[in-house]
């Protein structure tokens, strides 16, 4: 059977059972399935880098070592989603770290004055728009991108970040604001 029919005509747990017994055309027809809403995710959590691609191979590594935990409580892309969401605050975190303990004072002033220049001189509303969402808390990035970029429901938002429904509300209120005061002299 091709990976073109498999894709066409064969439903997400079908392809989990045969990619479970090691198939591996049917375990590609999920990675080609799901590969735009992974990248789409990681890239709207963290730009567009090479970690990004770097992430999200790593989603798919992580769900193939899986494929046997996975229980099918969620879909499939929602639970792929958690994982590209996770591994992309993973990789914040260690940004963060690393920018801390390696960048002197001065050369961190020089490069947020050099990313400010960049941005004002775009003409490309789709760039100035991935930059603000870089410079926004993880917390309001991660609720903007699911639920605005990705277009999960607020409850899905929830669920997929562990938070309440009414944090997740607030959260994107607040997100929504900070995109706001940053694109307003952009635009």
């Amino acid at each position: 059977m091709s990976t073109q029919h498999l894709r066409e005509n064969v439903t997400d747990k079908d392809l989990l059972h045969r990619a479970r017994l090691g198939d591996q055309k049917a375990f590609t027809t999920l990675v080609q399935r799901y590969e735009s809403r992974v990248a789409a995710t990681v890239k709207g959590m963290l730009g567009n880098t090479d970690e990004s691609e770097d992430i999200g191979q790593e989603v798919f590594i992580r769900f193939y070592h899986a494929l046997h935990a996975f229980r099918e409580e969620a879909s499939l892309g929602t639970y792929l989603t958690r994982i590209a969401i996770n591994l992309s605050l993973d990789e914040l975190k260690r940004r963060k770290r690393k920018f801390l303990f390696f960048i002197p004072l001065s050369q961190e002033i020089s490069k947020a004055a050099m990313t400010e220049k960049e941005i004002s001189g775009s003409n490309d509303l789709k760039e100035n728009l991935q930059n603000a969402l870089q410079k926004l808390a993880p917390e309001f990035r991660a609720v903007l991108v699911l639920r605005l970029i990705d277009g999960y429901s607020t409850e899905e938002t929830a669920k997929l970040l562990n938070l309440p429904v009414g944090t997740v509300l607030s959260r994107l209120a607040r997100a929504q604001q900070k995109l706001r005061g940053i694109l307003k002299p952009l635009i």
